[in-house]
C-alpha cells in the first residue's frame, strides 16, 4: 500500500511555510541537507516534483495536493490530542483563513471573537481579494476562505454567505470638478479612481457594465487597506466602489455622494473549507454563517 512518511510530509510543510530549506531546517532543528534529502525522498516516493527550488520555494500542482494532505493530517492530529486531553504543551493551534479586506473591516471579525471564546485556537488571517482567496485553498496555505467563487476547490465544501453591496461614490467637490456638465457615462471613465491594489477589478468591472466601450483612466491611486480606501475617496483623491456599510455614514453626513444610485454592485460571497471533521473548523463555519447572515444581504 502506498504510504507517505510523516517526517517527510512535515518537512515539506516547513519548507513551504518558511520559504527556504535553510529556514525550514532551523524550525525543524535539522540541517538544510536533511531537509533537502527528505523532500527529495518524498518526490522519489510519489514520482513527482513537489517544489520548485526558488527563493521562496514554490509548490507544483502535485506539491499542493501533498500540502493540503499534510495540513489536514496535522489538524486532525491536534483535534485528537485535544479530545483525549493529551496536548503536547505547544499551546493553541492556528487556523489559517483567507478573507477579503472589506469583509475583514466590516462583518468578519466578530465571528472569530465568538470562536476564540470557546476553542483553544488562534487565527492566521491571509488578506486577499475575494476573487483570489480560493487559490490559497488550492495551494494548501489556508483551511478556509471567504471567496467570490461558487466552484468548490477539490476536497472542499462551499456555501453561500450573502451579498456585499458596493456603491460608486465620491466627494461633492470631486464630482463638481470631474463629473459636472457631462453625462456620467462619458465623464466617469476619465476621472481619477481609487483602487485597492493591482488585482482589484471592482471599479473597472463597474465601468465595463455602466459605460461600455469607454477607456478607463490610468490615473489610479492604490490604497491596500479597506479603511484607507474609504478615507481616500472621502478625502477627494478619486472615486471608488465602497461597501454600503462603510459608505452609509459618509452619505448621511454629505461628505460623499452616490454617483450612480441605480447601479450598485453586489458581490456574492461564499465560504469554502476543507471537508474535515474538525470541531474548531466547524465552529468557525457556524460563526461565520451567523455573522454573514446578520450583516450581508441574503444570497
Amino acid at each position: 500500500m502506498f504510504d507517505l512518511p510523516l517526517d517527510q510530509v512535515r518537512t515539506l510543510l516547513a519548507a513551504v511555510d518558511e520559504g527556504t530549506f535553510e529556514a525550514a531546517a532551523e524550525s525543524l532543528h535539522v540541517t538544510p541537507s536533511a531537509v533537502s534529502q527528505r523532500i527529495k525522498a518524498l518526490e522519489q516516493r510519489t514520482g513527482r516534483v513537489l517544489l520548485l527550488r526558488t527563493k521562496p520555494v514554490r509548490l507544483t500542482a502535485s506539491g499542493e495536493v501533498l500540502v493540503r494532505f499534510g495540513r489536514q493530517l496535522a489538524r486532525l492530529e491536534q483535534d485528537v490530542r485535544t479530545d483525549l486531553g493529551i496536548g503536547d504543551g505547544a499551546g493553541p493551534t492556528a487556523l489559517p483563513i483567507a478573507v477579503n479586506a472589506d469583509s475583514l473591516a466590516t462583518w468578519f471579525l466578530p465571528a472569530l471573537v465568538e470562536v476564540a471564546g470557546s476553542h483553544d485556537v488562534t487565527f492566521e488571517l491571509h488578506r486577499e481579494d475575494e476573487d483570489h482567496t480560493a487559490a490559497l485553498l488550492r495551494q494548501g496555505l489556508v483551511m478556509a476562505a471567504v471567496t467570490s467563487s461558487p466552484q468548490a476547490v477539490q476536497g472542499c465544501s462551499v456555501r453561500a454567505l450573502g451579498r456585499m453591496r458596493y456603491l460608486a461614490a465620491a466627494t461633492p467637490r470631486f464630482a463638481a470638478r470631474w463629473l459636472a456638465g457631462t453625462p456620467l457615462r462619458d465623464a466617469l471613465p476619465g476621472a481619477p479612481m481609487v483602487v485597492f491594489d493591482r488585482k482589484d477589478d471592482l471599479q473597472d468591472g463597474f465601468l465595463r457594465a455602466f459605460a461600455p466601450g469607454r477607456t478607463p483612466t490610468r490615473a489610479r491611486h492604490h490604497t491596500p487597506s479597506s479603511e484607507a480606501f474609504t478615507a481616500a475617496v472621502a478625502s477627494g483623491l478619486g472615486w471608488g466602489m465602497i461597501p454600503e456599510s462603510q459608505a452609509a455614514p459618509h452619505l448621511a453626513a454629505g461628505t460623499l455622494v452616490e454617483l450612480a444610485p441605480d447601479h450598485p454592485v453586489d458581490v456574492l460571497l461564499h465560504w469554502q473549507q476543507w471537508k474535515l471533521d474538525s470541531p474548531a473548523l466547524a465552529a468557525v463555519a457556524r460563526a461565520v454563517a451567523r455573522a454573514a447572515s446578520a450583516s450581508l444581504a441574503p444570497a
